[in-house]
């Protein structure tokens, strides 16, 4: 049986579609000449993965790119313009070093700049020639001001449309597409000044959040669960806590989850971990050892994570360790998005041979560490992708 092949979701922006993003935000189009060119520019990276070879494509993430916004962090900016009840402010992301959060003798959740891996290596992200982080332009942060609520319903179905259309044209049905989404751990990285707790927050965000994996789901198409903070958020939060106190911490993102997925098909959903996407040193992060059985704990249907970065390459020991439910698959990244390199693909074989040993051909998926798009050049990317495809053909 051939082994499938997908991706995580953020693939490079068209060059058309970046200028028409900054002439959007400066007043040179208008937003129907604007959607317009979305909308071709998202047919296109349809065709594009379907003609590589990846069997379970999606939009590029190309409808989460929001007006002024660079493409890189659009997994998470494109949820500002869909949440009500936020109050932009111009504290930049990249800059500010105050607590997000703070759960007394336990919880001190940080911004970026106060992380654990940072701490340790300052000079070298504070360095603009390391390639640590690479180009970042100011980004400001919300606040909670109000009670949360999903407005985004009408920009969730232009993108849903957009991917549907995209494989029609291309002779496949909704079955081999997928669409991300925020989950509510992640939704909750944002100050507050509304919510009486960190707990409640999250079921803020997973009762604004279910509706945007409904409509995705009512079309059919599988709604993937972006959700980085079960494993990143363990760097951001300072000093480290006790393993017991983070298992607290995620817990409730996990049980928020849940019930927000409560009314949708498992066989729709997927649920994506990693542990950040900047390239970074990354000796901070949790093993996923630590948080495995946490992992297993979400009821989807696949578990998406890194497994080819360096840091946790050597992690697919786990799958033989833990016993994987009949009716789940693993979609491991065996390409990386946080080195230039395009790996060979008799690398992707063995890589993806080690899950197939320990699950079975038909619950493997291959797939990347992260999403490309703004992480890579874009020759460099579909090359990947194209390396990730010749790979699973060896197996």
């Amino acid at each position: 049986m051939p082994v499938k092949t997908t991706h995580v979701g953020s693939l490079p922006r068209t060059p058309e579609l970046l200028a028409a993003n900054t002439q959007l935000a400066s007043g040179q189009i208008t937003e129907q000449q604007f959607q317009e060119i979305l909308e071709r520019a998202s047919a296109e990276v349809v065709t594009k993965q379907r003609e590589i070879g990846i069997d379970i494509v999606n939009e590029g993430e190309y409808g989460h790119q929001t007006s002024g916004a660079v493409d890189y962090g659009a997994w998470w900016n494109y949820s500002f313009s869909r949440l009500g009840g936020l109050t932009q402010t111009n504290e930049d992301r990249w800059a500010d070093s105050s607590v997000i959060r703070s759960e007394p003798g336990k919880i001190r959740l940080t911004t970026f700049t106060d992380r654990r891996d940072r701490n340790l290596f300052r000079e070298a992200y504070e360095d603009p020639d390391s390639g640590v982080l690479g180009k970042r332009n100011s980004v400001g942060n919300p606040v909670i001001t109000a009670p949360l609520t999903y407005t985004g319903a009408d920009a969730a179905r232009r993108d849903v449309n957009m991917l549907l259309k995209g494989l029609q044209a291309n002779g496949v049905d909704a079955s081999s597409g997928f669409m991300a989404a925020l989950s509510p751990g992640s939704c909750a990285r944002i100050k507050n000044q509304y919510y009486r707790s960190d707990e409640e927050v999250v079921w803020a965000c997973a009762d604004a959040m279910r509706q945007e994996y409904k409509i995705i789901t009512d079309a059919g198409l599988t709604v993937q669960i972006d959700d980085p903070s079960i494993a990143e958020s363990w760097d951001q939060i300072n000093p480290e806590p006790s393993l017991e106190d983070y298992k607290k911490f995620i817990g409730v993102r996990i049980e928020a989850l849940n019930w927000a997925l409560k009314d949708i098909p498992t066989e729709l959903t997927r649920f994506h971990v990693c542990w950040g996407s900047w390239h970074g040193p990354h000796t901070t992060d949790i093993p996923f050892a630590d948080i495995v059985e946490d992992v297993l704990r979400v009821d989807t249907r696949g578990y998406s994570f890194e497994a080819s970065s360096p840091r946790h390459a050597h992690e697919w020991r786990i799958w033989y360790e833990y016993q994987l439910p009949a009716d789940k698959v693993l979609i491991p990244g065996v390409v990386c998005h946080s080195t230039n390199v395009v790996e060979h693909p008799q690398l992707v074989a063995d890589r993806l041979s080690r899950y197939v040993a320990a699950v079975g051909p038909e619950r493997v998926i291959a797939s990347t560490d992260c999403g490309l798009g703004g992480r890579l050049h874009s020759s460099i990317a579909w090359a990947k992708l194209q390396s990730l495809v010749a790979g699973a053909k060896l197996v």
